[in-house]
């Protein structure tokens, strides 16, 4: 995502208090947050918080993005679910995972323990500012850790009521939250934690990774790309354009598994152009920027990137639908573009916002070239009716998502590990895979003092023959 908890420049904030992680690791180290009741006393508080706080954290959110409350609360549906899940298969995750051993170790026993890793770091975006920065929370004291909560300073409705929910309803010695800006960010990460998860941009990650390099660190990395939508011509056209419009206009395309551009076969292209049309004013009406079910640009920055690169293509002839813009009210509208070479501006960067460029590919085989060709991107959709098509995909791309005839509700499957690979991310969360993230899986073997066999014992004589025999 270009969001971020960023080391950017931004508005200063108060400077606070850095956290003393080493007494937050103090019970984790000694053992107190093991126990099954221990951690499902925290998420019971994170129900509690969630509980108590719903209509606050849709008004934040209307506050910082102009989030319809449905979008907002989409936010809370997505905690609860990881909080459902996590009550329900605790247990299970944490119990040892058995691992076979070979016949020259039995009669010995091995197994995979989860264990904590201590203090964890957390730090947040501005695009979903409360559940992207709480369900991280939720598999981290799930694993038995403690943690750091650096929500974002572009959101500071949303940053100010995580820290008054947390203090409210989580034990200081457990979970702390530290608002401010890229400064207190970067200060935060001259301290060593056990991990850091980290949402938010490219560039902004590798800072977050070079500093984790200091301490050793391990990271997670949820980035974002150039997530391609491909359209075939045996596509449903007109389901296919409202899943587009309704994937991209979603909390205005400041989402990082949005589509960020369509790749359609030219023979369609029109017919899709004119569906995509009517569905823009389907689901915002005539007077798109109007509309209540559209949220705003973060803020003016990220508005003026997007505009400079709206107004550079209707110079150039592409627009083909939308356009509109409101630079007072950090307002665009969701906005078709034509698009025919690789090199194009709007090609560059993840967009992040409601521009939508369209490109014609003569066949499948192209847009799977042109998709290599990219960085690997978070998210990967395909539209159409062909097992074959689906295959092939699968076959020849790589990304951290797939999902086929839809777009972004693959991130709504709870127990669906989510995470990017190469340019779009490191590591994984959601479910079990959350859990992992913040645990240590420690190798454990068992032997019994009984039947010492003496042939691994020097003097070795002429055991070699007899010891390759046995163990290949």
């Amino acid at each position: 995502c270009r969001s971020a908890a960023a080391m950017t420049a931004s508005t200063a904030v108060a400077p606070m208090a850095m956290p003393a992680v080493d007494s937050l690791r103090e019970p984790v180290s000694r053992g107190l947050t093991r126990p099954l009741a221990w951690r499902r006393d925290q998420l019971a508080r994170l129900t509690a918080l969630l509980d108590g706080a719903e209509e606050a954290i849709l008004a934040a959110l209307a506050a910082d993005l102009g989030k319809p409350p449905v979008e907002a609360y989409f936010e809370v549906v997505a905690v609860r679910q990881e909080l459902r899940l996590c009550q329900r298969q605790l247990r299970r995750w944490m119990a040892p995972r058995p691992v076979p051993v070979p016949l020259s170790q039995r009669p010995g026993q091995a197994r995979l323990l989860p264990e904590p890793l201590g203090c964890v770091l957390i730090i947040g975006p501005w695009n979903y500012p409360f559940s992207l920065t709480i369900q991280p929370l939720v598999s981290a004291l799930a694993a038995g850790n403690s943690a750091v909560l650096k929500p974002s300073e572009h959101a500071p409705r949303t940053s100010a009521l995580i820290a008054q929910l947390v203090a409210r309803h989580l034990e200081p010695a457990v979970v702390q939250v530290v608002e401010g800006d890229g400064a207190v960010a970067s200060e935060l990460l001259q301290l060593r934690f056990d991990h850091i998860f980290f949402t938010g941009g490219g560039r902004v990650g590798r800072l977050v990774m070079e500093a984790a390099a200091r301490h050793l660190t391990p990271v997670t990395l949820e980035l974002g790309g150039k997530s391609p939508a491909i359209v075939l011509a045996d596509a449903d056209l007109d389901t296919t354009a409202r899943r587009l419009i309704w994937g991209k206009g979603l909390n205005a395309g400041q989402t990082c598994i949005a589509p960020d551009h369509v790749l359609v076969e030219a023979s369609v292209r029109p017919a899709l152009v004119e569906r995509l049309t009517r569905e823009i004013t389907r689901h915002y009406g005539e007077d798109p920027l109007a509309s209540p079910d559209l949220a705003r640009i973060v803020n003016r920055p990220q508005f003026e990137r997007l505009y400079g690169l709206l107004e550079g293509a209707r110079q150039q002839g592409q627009l083909l639908a939308g356009g509109q813009s409101d630079r007072e009210r950090l307002r665009i509208a969701p906005t078709l573009l034509a698009v025919e070479a690789a090199d194009d501006p709007l090609m560059q960067e993840e967009l992040f916002g409601p521009l939508l460029p369209v490109l014609p590919v003569a066949s499948l085989e192209e847009a799977i070239t042109r998709v290599r060709r990219g960085a690997k991107p978070l998210a990967l959709y395909l539209f159409s009716t062909s097992s074959t098509a689906q295959e092939q995909v699968l076959a020849g791309t790589s990304s951290g998502g797939v999902c086929f005839n839809d777009v972004v509700m693959q991130v709504g499957v709870p127990e669906l590990p989510f995470g990017g690979v190469g340019p779009s991310g490191m590591g994984r969360y959601h479910g079990q895979s959350g859990f992992d993230t913040f645990s240590h899986l420690r190798s454990v073997l068992r032997r019994p003092f009984r039947f010492d066999v003496p042939l691994r014992y020097p003097p070795y004589g002429d055991r070699l023959s007899l010891i390759k025999r046995l163990m290949g």
